[in-house]
């Protein structure tokens, strides 16, 4: 077991510490509170900063006592007790882990709401089952990290599996953590649709946005948006596929189109529906911004960043072997089962890890 420490690692809690007494400072200057606008998304960070540096003093608490119990075990060499603290440090680390992980989320919409899309590549029914099998790990993992899901759009597969899927997954930091898996996700498996059992190769896009929530984020002219109500295709029961009570958006200049039909209530479709064209014009426009930033620097003589979405991150192999690889950072884990149970947060601290290590 080692010495005591404080937990912030290569993440900067020390950085952590100095912000938060950076906003407790601009909140004592009386002009703070003019700006409403301005004032609550620095609330709402203070409010997160204070809950993370209780944690670590949790942390730092539970660590003193684990210690302790160390101690006492060597003394007494006890196996029962033994067993009982090594299951209490793999707790102790899990949590370690976690918080670790929240401490690299640093960018301004990490700790937004997240909402996912699942859009399957060409192959048919085999690809849609592929879909529809990424959808139920990432709900899978927002239920057992505490997070609320909402389903906004689902169009269900012909045979089997989805068209395309969209859902909102809410808590703190749920962007920050799910941005890792932005990317195509390939499967290698025994098709269970094939009557010769052959090995087919499946392809999934998956992209994440952050919820946009404040007009400060992204002004929207209604002018400049059509709304077409329409019948859903997908089950309800008889409102929802008799009543023109789906509703499909587009946004006129950047010709984006979404659509939401898992409410019963158009008004609430079209709430959702917003919600899902906020964050795809929020992403253009700051894809734009990275996209001029490359120019600048390729022209300047710089290094070159890849900013693209669409290559492939990883791999999923369930015949002739079992492994799933993150070609990213070289991660694999033999344990296929579980990582389709939702068991990926290793996978998303490992890139976290790398990518905070790349900026340095």
């Amino acid at each position: 077991m080692p010495a005591s420490t404080s937990y912030g690692g290569i993440f900067d809690l020390p950085r952590l510490k100095s912000r938060l007494k950076e906003i407790q400072d601009r909140m004592e200057n009386p002009d703070f509170w003019k700006d409403s606008t301005a004032a609550q998304p620095l609330m709402k960070e203070k409010s997160v900063l204070e809950k993370e540096l209780k944690q670590w003093e949790e942390l730092q608490r539970r660590s003193d006592e684990l210690l302790l119990m160390h101690e006492l075990v060597v003394q007494e060499a006890d196996s029962s007790a033994q067993e009982e603290l090594s299951r209490d440090i793999k707790t102790f680390q899990k949590e370690i882990d976690r918080l670790e992980t929240q401490l690299i989320l640093s960018d301004e919409k990490d700790i937004n709401n997240a909402i996912v899309t699942i859009h399957p590549g060409a192959g048919g029914t085999e690809s849609q089952d592929w879909a529809q099998m990424l959808m139920r790990m990432y709900l899978r993992w927002a239920e057992k990290a505490g997070y609320k899901t909402e389903l906004m759009d689902l169009q269900a597969g012909e045979e089997a599996g989805i068209k395309d899927a969209a859902f909102a997954v809410s808590g703190e930091y749920a962007y920050g953590k799910l941005k890792a898996e932005a990317g195509v996700h390939r499967l290698v498996r025994i098709s269970p649709f094939d009557a010769n059992k052959r090995r087919h190769t499946s392809f999934v896009s998956v992209f994440v946005y952050p919820e946009i929530e404040d007009d400060a984020d992204l002004e929207l002219d209604e002018k400049e948006i059509k709304m077409e109500a329409f019948r859903s295709s997908g089950p309800g029961g008889q409102n929802v596929n008799k009543v023109s009570s789906a509703v499909r958006l587009t946004h006129i200049p950047s010709g984006i189109v979404v659509a939401c039909q898992t409410e019963r209530s158009q008004h609430k479709n079209r709430i959702m529906a917003m919600k899902l064209l906020r964050a795809k014009i929020y992403d253009l426009e700051q894809e734009k911004k990275k996209a001029e930033l490359e120019r600048v620097v390729s022209a300047s003589g710089g290094d070159k960043k890849d900013i693209a979405w669409g290559s492939q991150i990883r791999s999923y192999v369930f015949q002739p072997y079992q492994m799933v690889k993150d070609h990213r950072t070289n991660l694999e884990i033999g344990d296929v089962n579980s990582v389709m149970d939702g068991e990926i947060d290793s996978f998303i601290q490992a890139y976290l890890l790398q990518s905070i290590k790349s900026d340095r």
